[in-house]
């Protein structure tokens, strides 16, 4: 073909944005059926339920990340809880360490309300992103290292395709880990909460002690720290 039909061709050539590219994520992990342990757990609580929501239709399939496909924040946590995520099919919604986020999201003006309960309740985030590295719901919150492995993808294209993300969240130590792999981070800082990792590309790896109730029922993480968190976030994020 010749120069100016193949310039032509690319330039009337639909342009990928970036929430197509995350549309496209969310479709594969909708449907994605690659750890069997994972999908036969996942499944088995959606047919069992929790007591308090045995006439709720759980949604007992992979989790896509959810927010602002112009995100200039990205929350990164570990896999969708049992009854939370697994249930409502959306991260960090239905369950109490979602209470703590979504709060603290609405605080920091990321989310124009401070509850997450289900997929309908006109909850929508401005500036930020939520995701995991793993998927679907693990049995006792501990995916093993192959299933961890076959849901990296998804979470590399989810990076690739949020590219006005200036800082990443990681919420608790798996989070932080993940995102050192996928970021290059070479040499790690000891996790800490509030501890910050310049990156090479101007952006910034901000780490945050995780939402579980074993951290805010101890005390451990308090509201008043994770808003510090969020309020750097916003300083370094613009």
């Amino acid at each position: 073909m010749p120069r100016t039909l193949v310039w032509v061709a690319a330039s009337l050539a639909p342009k990928v944005t970036p929430m197509h590219a995350l549309d496209a994520v969310a479709a594969d992990v909708r449907e994605c059926r690659a750890c069997p342990r994972l999908v036969e757990w996942r499944e088995q609580i959606a047919l069992e339920k929790r007591a308090a929501f045995r006439d709720q239709e759980y949604w007992g399939r992979g989790v896509p990340g959810f927010g602002d496909p112009d995100a200039r924040l990205l929350v990164v946590g570990l896999a969708p809880a049992a009854h939370g995520a697994n249930r409502t099919g959306r991260m960090f919604t239905g369950d109490r360490s979602g209470d703590w986020l979504y709060r603290a999201l609405y605080r920091a003006g990321y989310a124009n309300q401070p509850v997450s309960t289900d997929r309908e309740d006109g909850l929508e985030l401005d500036g930020a992103f939520i995701t995991s590295p793993v998927k679907c719901a693990p049995p006792a919150n501990k995916p093993t290292p192959a299933e961890r492995a076959n849901c990296r993808p998804y979470f590399e294209r989810e990076l690739a395709a949020l590219t006005r993300v200036r800082v990443i969240l990681a919420l608790g130590q798996v989070g932080y880990n993940a995102a050192c792999t996928e970021l290059g981070v070479s040499s790690r800082p000891r996790f800490g909460h509030g501890l910050e990792v310049p990156l090479d590309d101007d952006r910034t790896l901000l780490c945050s002690f995780h939402v579980s109730q074993q951290n805010t029922f101890t005390g451990r993480l308090t509201e008043p720290m994770l808003d510090a968190v969020f309020g750097r976030a916003r300083e370094l994020t613009g």
